[in-house]
């Protein structure tokens, strides 16, 4: 077959082949990113800090949703073995006739014998982003920048980027157990922090 009866066949390999590879290239990077973000979950820092932040979740009435109270245990038991100083607690409402996340979690805390100088709260965040900023604002007056980040240990690795790039040294503090254990429950938890985590990296969108 000389070059110019090739060249249509080649044509149409690439045609076919090229969107292929390009399908193939996409699946192996969202898996890699997949598996930062669930191997970075697994890990936990016991070593002594300053302080937790408690990235803020959904409140039910003036009680921790499950999600929340099992990231408020985690923090208090971190306070109880010594491993850190403060607890920051964050999180707004979502209207005025609501409590705010922050308040529910300091509440908390010290209904199980967290003493309230221990405590810092901000009450006015609405996503991991502010939550973050607005517990640098009450943090740094103190001159802390060393921080356990906790939260369900698949939103740790956007949330430890997020906190580093604003200046604290953020170190991996994961719920022990979460709310999100099931299948379908843990995989739609970790498309969604793949795509936001994407988002932050490529466009340094905050969320």
């Amino acid at each position: 077959m000389n070059d110019v009866n090739r060249r249509p066949l080649l044509i149409r390999r690439a045609i076919v082949i090229g969107p292929l590879m390009l399908a193939l290239l996409f699946a192996i990077g969202l898996f890699i990113v997949a598996w930062q973000i669930v191997s970075y979950g697994e890990q936990s820092f016991n070593a002594p800090v300053d302080a937790a932040i408690v990235l803020g979740a959904a409140v039910w009435g003036n009680k921790p949703s499950p999600v929340y109270r099992e990231r408020i245990n985690e923090a208090i038991t971190r306070y109880q073995n010594k491993q850190v100083r403060y607890l920051v607690f964050t999180g707004g409402t979502p209207g005025a006739d609501y409590p705010s996340e922050g308040k529910v979690g300091r509440e908390y805390a010290i209904k199980h014998g967290v003493p309230p100088d221990a405590i810092l709260a901000e009450t006015t965040s609405r996503t991991t982003w502010q939550n973050l900023v607005n517990a640098k604002k009450l943090l740094d007056p103190l001159g802390i920048h060393t921080v356990l980040l906790v939260s369900d240990p698949l939103h740790l690795r956007r949330a430890t980027a997020m906190a580093n790039d604003i200046g604290l040294q953020a170190l991996p503090g994961p719920t022990s157990s979460s709310r999100f254990e099931s299948l379908s429950t843990r995989a739609n938890f970790l498309w969604r922090e793949i795509w936001l985590y994407l988002d932050y990296l490529i466009f340094k969108q905050p969320s």
